[in-house]
């Protein structure tokens, strides 16, 4: 019985250590997204500005 107990704690702290993995990666997914709108959003005010400043 012990053996099963020593199974199922491991179980759960690998189990624990994906759960934080995957939410820091989600919260690392938005953080990128964010990053890429605001940097899209500022190459196309940079090419709007160069054009019209032609």
């Amino acid at each position: 019985m012990p053996v099963l107990f020593i199974i199922l704690i491991v179980l759960a702290i690998i189990f624990f250590g994906l759960g934080i993995f995957v939410t820091a990666l989600k919260w690392l997914l938005y953080i990128a997204i964010i990053l890429l709108l605001v940097g899209v959003i500022g190459w196309i005010i940079r090419s709007i500005r160069g054009r019209s400043n032609s």
